[in-house]
């Protein structure tokens, strides 16, 4: 008897808790989504096209020899955990944008990733910088779109697909676009 209880009081528990997650800032995940296949992209785009990874079993056949295939790693599964692994640490070069013609806001990237003559800094002035801890929720954003998407972005990057930014973030986006019209319409 006792324990039905307990059981009934820790289901009872679970309910409550998942219903009393607030709901995602929209604006925050839709573009963590968004940075995170930008970076991935950079970082396929900057490996060697040559490079190739081994994969396959390890199964001898009938004749003794051992099938290996070999794969270009930018796009192996393998690369791609790799990338995954380290892609939220660049969030801290992204910060909130306002644009000046539609006043929509979303994160964008400030940092540039070359150093060339001009330094590849874009206009700062629709940038919103408040300090060190603003990247910290597009970084959590981030790190938690990575553990739901995981399997979805590794098999998405290694077809080589065009749209992959649709295919990946169009969820997360839509969300908030629908809620948003369905606030609007009440």
């Amino acid at each position: 008897m006792a324990s039905w209880i307990i059981q009934m009081v820790v289901m009872m528990m679970s309910v409550f808790i998942k219903t009393s997650h607030g709901k995602r800032d929209q604006v925050l995940y839709c573009s963590a989504c968004r940075a995170i296949v930008d970076e991935l992209n950079y970082s396929i785009s900057q490996v060697d096209p040559r490079k190739t990874i081994d994969i396959g079993g390890f199964r001898v056949n009938p004749d003794g020899s051992v099938k290996n295939k070999q794969v270009p790693l930018a796009r192996s599964e393998t690369h791609l955990g790799e990338l995954l692994e380290e892609v939220c640490k660049s969030m801290s070069d992204y910060a909130l944008y306002l644009d000046p013609n539609t006043q929509q806001k979303q994160y964008r990237r400030f940092a540039p990733r070359s150093t060339g003559a001009d330094g590849g800094f874009p206009d700062l002035k629709n940038f919103q910088f408040d300090g060190p801890e603003a990247s910290t929720g597009l970084t959590f954003a981030c790190e938690t779109l990575v553990e739901e998407l995981e399997d979805a972005i590794i098999s998405t990057f290694s077809k080589k697909a065009d749209g992959v930014e649709e295919q990946l973030c169009s969820s997360v986006c839509d969300q908030g676009e629908s809620e948003n019209r369905t606030n609007k319409e009440l």
